[in-house]
C-alpha cells in the first residue's frame, strides 16, 4: 500500500535507455503482486498451468525481466523479510480481499465480465508458493535476488544509499522515506494502460480512457525542495498521511493539509502535539525504523542464464510454450552479445 503522494509529487519522465548499464534494486514483492494483478483473463482469472497453478508472476517476472536486460539494464530484486512487530496492515488488507473475492465471484455469476476483471485485481493474494516460485526463476535466468532481513523497500534503499544500484524500483514511495536517493515507478507496467475516468457511468463505452504509462524517476533531493522540506520532515508528512505502520493516518489531514502541517511546525514533537494518535505504535517509533531499519550489505553478481532449468521449469513444468520461452532467452542472449563486454553482466 505504501504512503500516498501522488498529490503531492511527481517525477520526470525516464526512458530504459537512461538505465543502461545501471543496477536497478527492484522491490520485488510489489511487482509480483502487480503481475499476479494485471496479468489475467479478461473475467479476472488469472494464467494458469494444467495442474491450476497461478503463473501470472511468473510470465510477468520473466519477460519484463528480459526486456529489461535487452535494454542494458541490471536488475537485482529484493524480497521481503520479517516486518517489524508493530507493522499493522495485514488483517485490513485481508478483509478488503476477502470482500473484493465476493464481488468478483458474484460478478462472475452475472456474467458482468468487466466488473469481474476490476474486482479479482483488488483480490490478489501473495503466497509463499508464488514467492518460491519467483526466486527458482531468477536463480535459472542468471538474476540476483536479495532476501531482505525486514521491509525490501528499505533493503532497495540501502543498495541505492551504499551505490551498489543507481536507484530502486516500486510503485511504492515508501523507498524515498527509508532514505533511497532515486527511485523510478511504473518500470513494471510500461505501456499503454485502461484507466476509469471519474463521474462517467460505468459499463458505456466512455467510462475508461486509453493512457500511455511511462517510466517516472523521482529524486529525493529534488523531492523535499519542491516540497520546502527536509528529509526528516518527508518521514514526518509520510507518517501523517499514513504508512504501512499507521494505515489511513492521521484523520482529518489529507496530504495538502499534512504537507502545511509540517512545513509550520517543523520537529517532531511540534508536527504530532496535539493530535488524536490512534494507533499502538508511536510516530517515533515509525520515524525511527524509516531511518534505521534493518539491513544487510551485499555483494550482487550476475550469472549466465541456465537455458535448461529455465525450459524445465516454465515449459516442462508450468506448461509455457517453449518457442516462446526459447526465444526470448535468445533475445537476451543476443542483446548480451552487443554489448561491448561481458563483465556488464558478471
Amino acid at each position: 500500500m505504501g504512503i500516498q503522494l501522488t498529490q503531492l509529487v511527481s517525477g520526470e519522465t525516464i526512458g530504459l535507455e537512461d538505465m543502461f548499464d545501471k543496477i536497478v534494486a527492484i522491490d520485488a514483492f510489489n511487482w509480483v503482486y502487480q503481475f499476479l494483478s494485471i496479468i489475467r483473463q479478461p473475467d479476472g482469472t488469472p494464467l494458469k498451468d494444467s495442474k491450476d497453478r497461478v503463473t501470472s508472476h511468473l510470465s510477468g517476472l520473466y519477460y519484463r525481466t528480459i526486456k529489461l536486460m535487452e535494454a542494458g539494464i541490471k536488475p537485482v530484486y529484493v524480497f521481503d523479510g520479517k516486518p517489524p512487530d508493530f507493522k499493522a496492515v495485514g488483517a485490513k488488507r485481508r478483509d478488503v480481499r476477502a470482500e473484493a473475492a465476493r464481488e468478483w465471484k458474484a460478478a462472475l455469476e452475472k456474467q458482468d465480465y468487466e466488473a469481474a476483471g476490476r474486482f479479482a485485481k483488488r483480490s490478489t493474494t501473495i503466497t509463499g508458493e508464488h514467492i518460491e516460485g519467483s526466486k527458482k526463476l531468477l536463480e535459472a535466468m542468471g538474476v540476483p535476488f536479495i532476501q531482505a532481513p525486514s521491509e525490501g523497500e528499505a533493503m532497495c534503499a540501502h543498495l541505492v544509499k551504499q551505490r551498489a544500484a543507481w536507484c530502486a524500483a516500486s510503485q511504492d514511495y515508501d523507498t524515498l522515506l527509508f532514505g533511497a536517493a532515486k527511485l523510478v515507478r511504473n518500470l513494471s507496467i510500461t505501456g499503454k494502460k485502461k484507466r476509469r475516468v471519474a463521474g462517467r457511468a460505468e459499463g458505456t463505452s466512455s467510462s475508461f480512457e486509453i493512457v500511455m504509462i511511462n517510466p517516472e524517476m523521482l529524486v529525493l533531493e529534488n523531492l523535499v525542495s519542491n516540497l520546502g522540506i527536509s528529509y526528516d520532515q518527508l518521514i514526518m508528512l509520510g507518517i501523517l498521511i499514513g504508512t504501512d505502520f499507521n494505515p489511513g493516518g492521521v484523520a482529518g489531514l489529507g496530504p495538502k493539509k499534512a504537507l502545511a502541517r509540517v512545513r509550520e511546525k517543523k520537529t517532531m514533537s511540534a508536527v504530532f502535539g496535539g493530535l488524536q494518535w490512534d494507533f499502538p505504535v508511536t510516530p517515533e517509533q515509525i520515524f525511527d525504523f524509516f531511518k534505521n531499519p534493518p539491513v544487510v550489505d551485499y555483494d550482487i553478481r550476475f550469472r549466465e542464464p541456465d537455458e535448461d532449468k529455465v525450459v524445465g521449469m516454465m515449459c516442462d513444468e508450468h506448461d509455457f510454450s517453449e518457442e516462446r520461452i526459447t526465444n526470448a532467452l535468445k533475445k537476451l542472449t543476443e542483446a548480451k552479445k552487443s554489448q561491448s563486454s561481458l563483465s556488464r553482466w558478471i
